[in-house]
């Protein structure tokens, strides 16, 4: 099990972070990823695996004016 956002979410073991992000309807070009405390370059996406314990932010950047 892991935490998104404050949230516990199971099924998610030994998923990359972009396939979770993709699965759960992210697009991937607006949003920023911490997991563990540390920021995830967008470019590490396809290779953190998400594993049990893992603890991750996702913030989605929106548009206005």
């Amino acid at each position: 099990m892991i935490y998104v956002n404050g949230n516990q979410m199971s099924n998610v073991d030994n998923l990359s972070l972009s396939d979770y992000l993709v699965r759960e309807g992210y697009t991937i070009s607006f949003v920023a990823v911490e997991c563990n405390g540390s920021i995830v370059p967008k470019t590490q996406y396809e290779e953190k695996i998400l594993t049990d314990g893992d603890v991750i932010e996702v913030v989605s950047f929106i548009g206005g004016g």
